[in-house]
């Protein structure tokens, strides 16, 4: 781990040695006017994505943390803080969840653009933080209707830097807000075929409250909003009485969270004679692979929409989203 006296060392060293200014050698501007690509850095996958997306061919998009990586306890490298340096344009979520980065963004952002994508997110449409006042759940990407606003930020942010640009981002902003709104449409049609006793999605942690409340689902975490916290052993034995009592037939895991917890609990629930099964994995903080499908933000949705689904006794295609279009 660096220490905040290393990061701004690091900081500093870097600045030194490519003669930066407080606005960099050459604006994102001047790049754009030269034919170059303005080069951005985005710290989660689904913001990268949408940077990739509404930026185009203009862009040259960087993700810190890849596939099954978690966001709540990420620390930079000394890597990271050289790519975010030398960033034309540096995207953040915000709302407390890359919490180790603060420090370093902070820095960051009084020498160049650095751009919380989700902060300004109007405060009524944000699901308030259990244990904290003034707090709020960051995980916004699972409901595609509240994410539509973040993309619309990340186009904001890179007509800031590259105005020239506008009109293309504009654009490509806006085939792609179809897009999520075709994904908030699918979504809900394949939920709402889920029993009503049933709409019971419980997962590792606490990051799909949005989608819950989107779709019409009770949402149960083992753990909190952040994978910091801790799961004891009167949690899951909690959690087994409602599986019992609710007769909840199916868990599900996430990519970027252990399994341990979610694997206890059904063997919780089996000792107490109830039969529950792990009905998938879902994508939680992190996309899928790069170049698949579940690698982009809206087939990682669509994977978790599917599966849940399915798992709780409705209806969707087996391909998804994605095979209702392979069919048009």
């Amino acid at each position: 781990m660096l220490t905040k006296k290393a990061v701004l060392g690091a900081l500093a060293v870097l600045a030194l040695a490519t003669g930066a200014t407080a606005l960099g050698t050459r604006t994102a501007v001047a790049q754009a006017a030269a034919g170059e690509t303005v080069s951005v850095v985005a710290t989660t996958g689904m913001i990268a994505d949408a940077a990739r997306v509404v930026g185009g061919d203009r862009v040259a998009v960087e993700a810190l943390m890849g596939p099954g990586v978690d966001p709540h306890g990420y620390r930079q490298t000394r890597s990271d803080i050289t790519r975010m340096a030398r960033a034309d344009l540096v995207l953040f979520h915000g709302l407390d969840l890359e919490a180790q980065l603060a420090d370093l963004l902070a820095d960051l952002g009084r020498r160049q653009p650095v751009v919380s994508v989700a902060e300004n997110l109007p405060r009524d449409r944000l699901v308030a933080h259990d244990d904290y006042a003034d707090k709020f759940d960051p995980h916004v990407w699972m409901d595609p209707d509240l994410w539509a606003e973040v993309v619309i930020a990340v186009r904001d942010a890179l007509v800031a830097v590259d105005p020239e640009g506008t009109a293309a981002y504009g654009a490509n902003a806006e085939r792609y807000l179809e897009e999520l709104d075709a994904l908030a449409r699918y979504a809900r049609e394949v939920l709402s075929t889920v029993p009503e006793e049933q709409r019971v999605l419980l997962t590792s942690h606490d990051a799909f409250n949005y989608f819950g409340r989107a779709y019409g689902f009770e949402v149960v975490g083992i753990q909190g909003i952040s994978t910091e916290s801790e799961a004891g052993l009167s949690r899951v034995r909690t959690l087994v009485d409602l599986l019992v009592e609710r007769d909840v037939r199916a868990v599900f895991v996430e990519t970027s969270v252990s399994d341990r917890n979610v694997r206890a609990l059904a063997e919780g629930a089996a000792a107490a004679g109830h039969d529950v099964r792990v009905g998938g994995e879902l994508f939680s903080d992190a996309m899928g692979d790069e170049g698949t499908w579940e690698g982009t933000y809206v087939g990682m949705i669509d994977h978790n929409a599917t599966t849940v689904a399915r798992a709780l006794g409705g209806e969707a295609p087996a391909g998804g989203m994605s095979g209702r279009l392979g069919e048009d």
